[in-house]
Order: structure tokens, then sequence, then C-alpha cells
């Protein structure tokens, strides 16, 4: 899914566009034990609690595409019968009516979902209308001539909120508060199907982590029967892996400036894309080509792609790329660079030692003071 499409199913949770059907809900204790459950017609909820309940599911769908928000693709197995997508499939199917289904759904939660402490399991079912669109792109409301029925998942912490003191209207005194649960914004879900080119795509399915490097791998694996995502760090630490293998003792500096200034530039040319950009095997290879690889060392570099991020596996540009930063670093010195003006520094053997230098305009400062006299 792309921003657009996820804004699009964002904006249904409010009181005007609300397609929410019904909902249920478990609380879980540290133990594990199911301790309350809920299951009702979502616009039975009073207004008040039902935009608590918008406020969950609108962060479920909140982030940065491609670390906090996953589109994960069924393996093939998992799609035949007995798969977690026929579970899922079947779970949908009921609107979330079938008692047993859900049963189902919340122990197999509640085995794989590794966290210590008291959550709450929130499940709901949708069925958005969705709008047709002209050539020009002008939504028609009245022209629609699809539903994109789903259901999603929220999994929110629940904790005693903080001691302190607190003021009491009726007594007129400050008084010692008294300690609740309270539910927090989710840590996890996932919305069932995907919403893709503005219909359902039951093959994929839309995975949320509040933490990108948190992806709680049996949840995934065992829940939601997916393949596994590299996290937005993995995929940087495995592109720079990469890089240094294929380079390997002539990773020359020059060549690592022009992947970051080419790769920089392809965001900057996508960066009004609703899509984040994914570079697949062939477009990580041109990237190093054009960037000053030699043929010679490319020679092992589809095993080293195929081994490390899978042979159909993609990298997002946006997690592998340094936009904000262009960053040298030896032992002893760090030296930030505006990372669009990397051409400043460049390396030069000078008196039989390798250097680093880097061209100075007119202003120069050392801890906050100016320098003024002339090197």
């Amino acid at each position: 899914m792309n921003k657009k499409e996820v804004l699009e199913i964002r904006k249904q949770f409010t009181p005007e566009n609300c397609a929410i059907t019904r909902i249920c809900g478990c609380y879980v204790d540290h133990e594990k034990e199911k301790k309350a459950e809920l299951k009702k017609a979502f616009l039975s909820i009073p207004e008040e609690e039902a935009f608590k309940y918008f406020d969950i599911f609108r962060h479920t769908l909140s982030g940065t595409i491609g670390k906090n928000l996953l589109t994960m693709e069924f393996p093939l197995e998992q799609e035949l019968s007995g798969g977690t997508q026929e579970s899922l499939l079947k779970l949908l199917k009921s609107r979330l009516e079938d008692d047993l289904l859900i049963e189902e759904f919340y122990d197999n939660v509640i085995e794989n979902y590794d966290y210590q402490e008291n959550y709450y399991i929130i499940l709901i079912h949708a069925a958005y209308d969705v709008p047709g669109k002209s050539t020009d792109g002008t939504v028609m409301f009245d022209a629609s001539d699809t539903v994109y029925e789903h259901i999603m998942c929220s999994i929110c912490p629940v904790n005693l909120t903080k001691a302190g003191l607190t003021y009491n209207a009726e007594t007129n005194n400050i008084e010692d508060r008294i300690r609740d649960w309270f539910v927090e914004l989710p840590a996890k879900g996932f919305l069932f199907p995907s919403f893709e080119d503005r219909a359902s795509d039951i093959h994929h399915i839309l995975y949320y982590s509040k933490k990108a490097e948190e992806l709680m791998p049996e949840f995934i694996s065992n829940v939601l029967g997916s393949r596994i995502p590299l996290t937005a760090n993995d995929q940087k630490t495995t592109f720079q892996s990469m890089i240094s293998e294929t380079l390997g003792d002539d990773c020359d500096y020059e060549v690592v400036r022009n992947i970051h200034d080419n790769l920089n530039e392809m965001l900057e040319e996508t960066k009004d894309s609703p899509d984040p950009l994914e570079l697949s095997r062939p477009d990580v290879k041109h990237l190093l080509e054009r960037s000053g690889v030699p043929q010679e060392k490319m020679e092992n570099f589809d095993e080293q792609f195929t081994e490390n991020v899978g042979e159909r596996g993609t990298l997002l540009a946006s997690n592998i790329a340094s936009l904000r930063t262009f960053q040298l670093e030896t032992p002893d010195v760090v030296v930030k660079v505006n990372p669009e003006r990397s051409d400043l520094v460049e390396t030069r053997e000078i008196d039989g030692r390798r250097c680093l230098v880097i061209a100075i305009d007119e202003h120069l400062e050392v801890n906050g003071i100016e320098i003024t006299k002339s090197l």
C-alpha cells in the first residue's frame, strides 16, 4: 500500500465516514489470561467512547511506509487450505459474528504476542463503499461499484496511570490520585486484506509496528503467516555490507560518495510519488555501476543480493539513503557534512599520509567561535 491508499482508509475512522460494522475486544493480563471480552455493533458504542477508538484505529495506520507500515505478501503455502490466509478470510467473511473463530484468533495472538504486561486486542470489521474516480482524478461519491470489506486488528498496551496528586472538585481538596488501567495507543496491528489500486488484495496484508525495529517475528510468522521483512535498519546495514563486500580492498571514497549522491538524486526525482522508491536487484546493480564500481567487482553481486535480500526482494531507497547526513569517521575524528555538499570533501595523500581535505569558503567556526585569520 502507498501513502494515498493508507490515507484513504485512515479517513474512514471518523463519525462522518465511519464504515465499521462490528467491534470485538479481548483484555489480556500479564499471565496471558483473558480477563474481559467485548462483542457488539460499533454504532452502539457511546459517542465519546467511539472517538477514542477512532484515535486508536488511525494510529494503527500511521508512521512511515516501509518502516512502521509494511505491506507483506503471503507465501504460497499460506494461501493453501489450512494456511493463515484462509483463517483470516474466514474471519473476514464471518463479519466477526462467529464466536469460535474470534476465540481461535485471540488464542493465536496470545500464544505468539511476546509482551509480558497487560494488553487489549481490538478487532473490527468494516465495509468501505469505495467512491469512483473520473479520468481527471475527481472523486465521484455516487459512482461506486466496489466495496472494500476488511478487518483490522490493533494491539494496545494497558498500563496503570502514574501515581500523583489530583484536585478533587467535589471536596475542593488536593488528594492522592486514584490509579487506574489505561489503554494506550497501539504497539502492533494489521489490516487485511491490503487496499491496493483502490480494491481488495487478499495476497497482501498491511502490518503496523510502532517501533520500526521491533517487528516481532513470531507474531508475523504464526499469526499473519507472512514473510518476515528486513527492518529499516537491517536494510541499511545489509546494503552497506553488500557495498563493502563488493568493493573489498578497493572501497574508494569517491565511489561511496557517488552512491550517496545518486541515491539522493533518485529520491529527489520521486519525492512527489505516493509509492516509496523500491530498488530491486537490477536497480541496485545499475546504481553501483553508475557510481563507478568496476565491472570486475560486480561478478558476485547477484549472488550476494539474493542471499541477503531474496531473489524478488527489494530495498527501500529511503531506508538505505542518508538524506540528512553525510558523515566521515576515523577513530578520533567525526566530520558531518551537508548531504548536498559532499563535493566539499576529498581525500588526498599528503606527506605520505592519507588525509581528508575540506574546502573552506568564507566562514569557519570552532566550538561556536568564528575563525577570521587565514590558515
